[in-house]
């Protein structure tokens, strides 16, 4: 029987970070489960038994919260195999001019400084342990290939996280550390889940859109660590079948 397969998840408190952790708990993993509200996280947990979880409240933009969260994680589990990088924030369509900087750091502070905290730290842990290596997994969006209406801020950071993966799947060849990325469209979340009602076209019209299961999403990002290490996906795009994205505009 393989060895039970450890992941820190990121955001895992609601939305893909949960759905992610409840199709990994179903394959038999062992879970951290990182975000910011204790009681989100510990939902999750239950949601996920009989898995073993490790919760781990904190925020991905603390240097030092996130790497007590790895050094922790260790000790528990004595590894980590998975890291899926999930937390990130949107914010409501803003036209650029009117976008305060406030705003756009608080974006790049959590989608991509939280991103790249939590990457180091697994990148730390991977290189370590024996034997060596990992997967590390991404949450891009499509809006890192086109951008919706008014949403310069998030739509440069997940450019950014973009760039991110291909700089960490590079570093991490020496090390048998896999980096891909996955992008969702139109998932049933807080904060994907509104365009049913209707989402801001680029044309400034608002249309409804359809939506996936946010449990889609969980289970490509399951899928894309099953691979061995040997192989790796890159970049996946989990969308809805009918959304306007391609030909978007």
């Amino acid at each position: 029987m393989a060895p039970r397969r450890i992941a820190v998840i990121t955001g895992a408190g609601s939305g893909i970070g949960r759905a992610a952790a409840l199709s990994l708990a179903a394959r038999g993993y062992g879970l951290v489960l990182v975000g910011r509200r204790r009681e989100m996280l510990e939902h999750t947990e239950a949601l996920a038994a009989p898995a073993e979880c490790l919760i781990a409240p904190g925020d991905v933009c603390d240097e030092i919260a996130i790497q007590t969260i790895f050094d922790n994680a260790v000790a528990h589990f004595g590894r980590v195999d998975l890291l899926f990088n999930n937390a990130g924030l949107s914010l409501p369509a803003t036209p650029i001019e009117d976008l305060d900087l406030i705003d756009w750091q608080r974006l790049v502070q959590v989608n991509l400084t939280g991103a790249f905290l939590a990457l180091r730290a697994a990148f730390r842990v991977m290189k370590a342990q024996h034997p060596q290596g990992g997967r590390i997994i991404n949450n891009g969006s499509l809006s890192a290939h086109a951008p919706r209406l008014f949403s310069a801020a998030y739509t440069a950071t997940k450019h950014a996280v973009t760039g991110l993966t291909k700089a960490a799947s590079l570093d991490g060849r020496r090390f048998a550390i896999a980096c891909g990325q996955i992008d969702v469209g139109n998932a049933s979340t807080d904060m994907g889940g509104g365009v049913v009602e209707g989402a801001l076209q680029a044309d400034g019209s608002l249309r409804a859109e359809p939506v996936i299961d946010v449990a889609q999403a969980g289970e490509a990002v399951a899928y894309m660590d099953s691979l061995p290490i040997q192989a790796n996906v890159q970049f996946m795009t989990v969308m809805a079948t009918a959304m306007p994205f391609i030909g978007r505009g």
